[in-house]
């Protein structure tokens, strides 16, 4: 999940191999685990696996969850499983819907089944994505040259029909379909919240404790599905509203923001759907995060950029 929706195209040819211009350092031995959450995926899933098997580092540990797929994802695990000791299927019960956290449910679920204790780097990955086969690796190299670097992924290009279009977000916002946690800043957080808005809260709580958030230019996936496409993008944009509220977002910069995205496509339906669920979720009283110091901490952020007084670069829980 993410609140980020605004696409940017980019890249002519959907086919053609995506560069990645890090030079990397030999690589000593990473200790990672993935956690993928997965749903009626089997169009997809294929070719994620795939790419994490021609890793230059590939991980420890990789639980895939299939939350109750209704199509061939769960055999379509089970058969890699039996190839590759590494990948560990678990399987949940149908509940008939698509989980609206952004699979942070079945993510969470995942984490409580892992068996290597001694992780380095947990990461959060889609089951739909691909990637270069030094993807790790070179995401890997970035945590080593920064030793506050928390939180880290790459820059996600969806693909629509034979275009890639790159996902536009602020540079210190890391796709909830990609993170990458490192084992210090993940056990500071002290938990997850377990619904909309986690892949912003996460980030706003490792600001809050000293960690740094950076999503990593040079290197790309392309996300097949494209981000709320199997929600369709009246529900995606009513879904994100929610986030915003439930995270506690401030109304001023809620307006600017639903202003900012009239001139976006989808234009005005876009502007309509935040605010509806924004204001639908306030009329209902929708749970919100429980922390006042969080609350507080996010709207000066928002109300220091929305006025101009800050360094982008520093300013956390500002996506659009």
């Amino acid at each position: 999940m993410s609140n980020c929706p605004n696409v940017e195209h980019n890249l002519p040819n959907a086919e053609g191999q995506i560069s990645v211009s890090i030079a990397t350092l030999p690589t000593p031995s990473v200790t990672y685990c993935i956690i993928t959450p997965v749903r009626d995926e089997e169009e997809f899933i294929v070719d994620t696996i795939e790419a994490v098997a021609a890793q230059s580092i590939r991980p420890t540990e990789w639980i895939i969850v299939d939350d109750g797929s209704t199509d061939r994802t769960g055999n379509i695990i089970d058969q890699y499983a039996r190839k590759y000791s590494w990948i560990r299927p678990a399987h949940r019960q149908n509940r008939g819907f698509r989980s609206t956290g952004g699979g942070i449910e079945g993510f969470l679920y995942g984490v409580e089944l892992l068996k290597t204790q001694n992780w380095e780097f947990l990461v959060n990955l889609d089951g739909d994505l691909t990637f270069s086969p030094q993807y790790f690796e070179k995401c890997f190299a970035y945590f080593r040259k920064d030793p506050d670097l928390g939180i880290g992924g790459g820059t996600i290009y969806n693909k629509i029909g034979d275009q890639l279009y790159l996902e536009k977000c602020a540079d210190f916002h890391v796709r909830g379909a990609t993170k990458i946690y490192r084992r210090q800043c993940w056990d500071s957080l002290g938990g997850m919240l377990r619904g909309l808005g986690w892949d912003t809260v996460d980030e706003i709580k490792a600001h809050m404790r000293g960690w740094s958030t950076f999503s990593f230019p040079d290197l790309q996936l392309i996300h097949n599905r494209a981000t709320n496409s199997a929600l369709g993008r009246w529900a995606g944009g009513v879904k994100n509203g929610r986030s915003d509220y439930i995270v506690g977002y401030h109304p001023l910069f809620f307006a600017a923001k639903c202003a900012r995205r009239i001139f976006k496509p989808p234009f005005l339906i876009g502007a309509l759907a935040l605010t509806y669920g924004f204001l639908r979720s306030y009329l209902q009283r929708a749970p919100r995060v429980n922390d006042t110091e969080f609350i507080r901490y996010i709207r000066e952020q928002q109300l220091r950029r929305l006025f101009g007084f800050f360094d982008r670069s520093k300013i956390s829980g500002m996506t659009e």
